[in-house]
C-alpha cells in the first residue's frame, strides 16, 4: 500500500483456509480492494490536510496579540488563554497552568451578578452572547475594561470560549474627551462672561444714566418731602405721596442695577420659560443713553401673544444686547442718512419665535457674511471679535439659528430664531 506522496506503507496479503491456487479472480479481488482503500486514504488526507490548515489559522489567530481569547468551564476555570488574555489581566503560563485562573474570582462583584443572573441564561438559550462591556481584576489588584464576547461548545454550556479586547486606551480616550469638553465649556463660560462683562462696560453710560435719573428724582422728592414736613402746619397727604414716589423711584434704580448685576455675574445656567418680549424690553433701558449719545433712533415691533421660550434668559438677553451692541458700532461710522435701530419679534415657522435687530450702518459684503460668526473675525479696530461667536454658541445650544443679512436699502439684519418646544441640548455655563 502508497500513500497518496507516494510513501509505501503497507501490504495486503489473502488468506484462504483452503487450498487453491493463485488464481485470477484473486488478482481481481486485490485490485479493487487496493483502488477502494487508495481512494479512501487519498480522502483522509485530504482531510488531514484541511483540518491541520483549520487548525493553524486557529491557533494563529489564538497566539496573536490582537485579542484576548480563552477557554473556560461553569466552575469557573479558565482551561487555556492566549498570551494578549494573560497580558490582559497581569497572569502568566505558570498561573494558567496551577490552575489560579477563575473567571468568577477574576470578575468584580458588581459584573458577576449580571453575569450569573443575566447573562448565563441567555448563553444557555442561544449558545453565544453578544460583546458587552464589563471587568476583569488583574493580579495587581486593578481593574481592566473589556469588551468581551462569548460562546459555547455545547447545548449545556459546561464549556466555551470567550475573546476579550482591552478597552483601556479607549476609555482613557473617553476620559480625556470628557475632561477636553468640560475644559472646553469653562472656557466658554469665562468667554461669556467676559463678553458681557466688557458690554456692560461700553454701556456704563446709559447705566449710569439710568441709575441716576431715579436717584435724582428720589433727592427731589425727599426734599420737598423734607419742607412740606418743615412748614407750621406739615402736609402729611404731601409728605406721602413724595414717599410713594420715592418708593417707585428707588425700586426702579434697584431694578437697573439688579439687571446689570444679573448680567454680569458668574452662575449656573437657568432654564424655565419667559416671555421673549419682556426679555427684550428689559435690556432697552441699559442703551437708551448711547443711543442719545449716537443720535440713533429706536423703533420697536414686538408681537403680541407669542409662545413662551424655553432657556436661559440672561444668556438670551446676552445675545440681544450684543445683537444691539454690535449694530450702534455699525452705525456709529454713518454721517449721512438716518440712524435707526429696529427691534421686532413675532412668529417664525410653527414652532420657532423669531427676535430681529436691524441697522441703517454701512452694511455687509459678502466676504464679511462668509466669516462674521468666525471667533476673533472683527471689522471694528478696536473689535475682539468674540460677541457674535458667543451669540451664535447661545443660540445654537438653545436649538435656534442666528444669522445676519443685509438690510435693504442699506445696513444690516440679525435674526434669532427660537424654538418653543424644549429642545435644549446644551446650555453654555454663564
Amino acid at each position: 500500500m502508497v500513500w497518496p506522496d507516494g510513501e509505501v506503507f503497507g501490504t495486503i496479503c489473502v488468506l484462504d483456509k483452503r487450498p487453491n491456487e493463485y488464481s485470477e479472480l484473486y488478482h481481481k479481488l486485490l485490485q479493487q480492494w487496493r483502488d477502494v482503500l487508495q481512494a479512501d486514504l487519498r480522502s483522509l488526507a485530504t482531510l488531514h490536510r484541511e483540518l491541520e490548515a483549520r487548525e493553524t489559522k486557529i491557533r494563529r489567530l489564538v497566539e496573536v496579540d490582537i485579542i484576548g481569547c480563552f477557554t473556560w468551564d461553569l466552575e469557573g476555570q479558565i482551561i487555556e488563554a492566549n498570551d494578549a488574555f494573560l497580558h490582559m489581566v497581569g497572569y502568566d503560563r505558570e498561573d494558567l497552568a496551577t490552575g489560579r485562573l477563575n473567571w468568577l474570582d477574576l470578575t468584580p462583584a458588581e459584573w458577576l451578578d449580571r453575569d450569573v443572573r443575566q447573562f448565563l441564561p441567555e448563553l444557555k438559550l442561544s449558545g453565544k452572547l453578544q460583546p458587552f462591556e464589563k471587568e476583569y481584576f488583574r493580579k495587581d489588584g486593578t481593574r481592566v475594561p473589556v469588551l468581551i464576547g462569548i460562546a459555547a461548545f455545547d447545548k449545556q454550556c459546561s464549556q466555551g470560549v470567550a475573546f476579550a479586547l482591552d478597552l483601556t486606551k479607549r476609555k482613557r480616550a473617553e476620559a480625556d474627551a470628557r475632561e477636553s469638553e468640560r475644559r472646553y465649556r469653562e472656557l466658554q463660560m469665562e468667554l461669556a462672561h467676559a463678553n458681557r462683562v466688557a458690554t456692560m462696560g461700553q454701556l456704563s453710560a446709559s447705566i449710569a444714566h439710568e441709575i441716576n435719573q431715579p436717584i435724582a428724582a428720589v433727592i427731589a422728592n425727599a426734599n420737598a418731602g423734607l419742607r412740606w414736613l418743615g412748614t407750621r402746619r406739615p402736609d402729611l397727604d404731601e409728605v406721602q405721596q413724595a414717599l410713594r414716589r420715592i418708593v417707585r423711584d428707588g425700586t426702579r434704580a434697584g431694578e437697573v442695577i439688579g439687571r446689570v448685576r444679573t448680567l454680569v455675574k458668574k452662575v449656573p445656567p437657568r432654564l424655565d420659560r419667559f416671555d421673549i418680549n419682556e426679555a427684550i424690553r428689559e435690556v432697552i433701558p441699559l442703551i437708551q443713553a448711547e443711543l442719545q449719545r449716537n443720535r440713533v433712533g429706536l423703533q420697536t415691533g414686538l408681537a403680541n401673544d407669542l409662545p413662551l421660550v424655553p432657556g436661559d434668559r440672561v444668556q438670551l438677553q446676552q445675545v440681544i444686547v450684543n445683537l444691539i451692541v454690535n449694530a450702534l458700532d455699525a452705525m456709529a461710522g454713518v454721517s449721512d442718512g438716518i440712524r435707526e435701530l429696529t427691534i421686532a419679534s413675532g412668529a417664525a415657522a410653527p414652532n420657532d419665535v423669531l427676535v430681529e435687530v436691524q441697522d441703517t450702518g454701512p452694511g455687509l459684503d459678502s466676504a464679511s457674511l462668509d466669516r462674521l460668526f468666525q471667533s476673533f473675525y472683527t471689522t471694528k479696530p478696536d473689535g475682539m471679535g468674540m460677541g457674535l461667536a458667543i451669540s451664535r454658541s447661545i443660540v445654537e445650544a438653545h436649538g435656534g439659528r442666528l444669522s445676519a443679512t443685509p438690510n435693504e436699502p442699506r445696513g444690516a439684519v440679525f435674526r434669532m430664531t427660537l424654538p418653543v418646544q424644549e429642545t435644549l441640548t446644551r446650555t453654555p455655563e454663564r
